[in-house]
C-alpha cells in the first residue's frame, strides 16, 4: 500500500445546501480531498462546547441525569454547554456549572479537547476538571427547555455505572472522566 500524502485541508468547491437549527448548521459540501478525489460530504457546523468534571472535596463527582430528545431518554453526563459567540471555553464552563449544577469552582484544570464526531461534525469540546467547589446559595432555575437532576456519585459508583451499562453515559463524559481519573490519580 502506498503511503498517504502529508495531511492538508480539503479544497471546498461549493456548498450546495444548508439548514440552520438552534445551535447547529448542516451543510452539504462538494470538496476535493487531500488525496485528489472529489466527494460530497454532509457536515454539521457547531460553535464548540465545554464540559467539566466537578469534584467535591470529599471526592464525589457532580453529574446530571438529563433528558435528551434525540435518544428519548435520560442519560448521565457531566455539566456542559455550548459556547456563546465570542465566549472563551472556560467562561462557558463556569457559567454552565452554575446554571446546570448550582456550583462554582475556584480551581480549573484543562483536560484537553475532544472531537465527538469528526466524521460529520466540526464540534470541538473543551474539557476541564473543576475543584474547590462551592454550592451556590441561590440555586439557579435552569433553562426552560432543560429536564435534569443533579446527582452526586463516588468515583467507584460512577465506574460501576459505566461498567454495568445500567446507566447510559454520553461519550464526552466518558472521555472527560477517563482524563480526569488520570489527573486525580484514580
Amino acid at each position: 500500500m502506498a503511503p498517504l500524502p502529508p495531511p492538508e485541508p480539503a479544497r471546498l468547491l461549493e456548498t450546495t445546501a444548508a439548514l440552520d437549527a438552534r445551535k447547529i448548521r448542516f451543510e452539504l459540501n462538494r470538496i476535493v480531498l487531500p488525496i485528489g478525489l472529489e466527494a460530497t460530504f454532509g457536515v454539521i457546523r457547531h460553535p464548540g462546547a465545554s464540559l467539566a468534571v466537578p469534584v467535591l472535596d470529599d471526592g464525589r463527582v457532580v453529574l446530571l441525569r438529563q433528558y435528551r430528545f434525540a435518544v428519548a431518554s435520560r442519560i448521565l453526563e457531566f455539566p456542559a454547554g455550548t459556547l456563546d459567540e465570542g465566549e472563551d471555553p472556560l467562561s462557558t464552563m463556569q457559567r454552565e456549572l452554575q446554571e446546570e449544577a448550582g456550583y462554582s469552582a475556584s480551581r480549573w484544570d484543562p483536560l484537553g479537547v475532544m472531537l465527538p464526531c469528526p466524521g460529520y461534525s466540526d464540534e470541538v469540546i473543551h474539557l476541564f476538571l473543576a475543584r474547590d467547589l462551592s454550592l451556590l446559595e441561590d440555586q439557579p432555575a435552569g433553562d426552560d427547555d432543560e429536564d435534569l437532576e443533579v446527582l452526586l456519585m463516588t468515583p467507584a459508583e460512577l465506574d460501576s455505572a459505566l461498567a454495568s451499562g445500567d446507566e447510559a453515559l454520553d461519550g464526552k463524559s466518558v472521555t472527560a472522566w477517563f482524563r480526569a481519573r488520570q489527573l486525580l490519580g484514580l
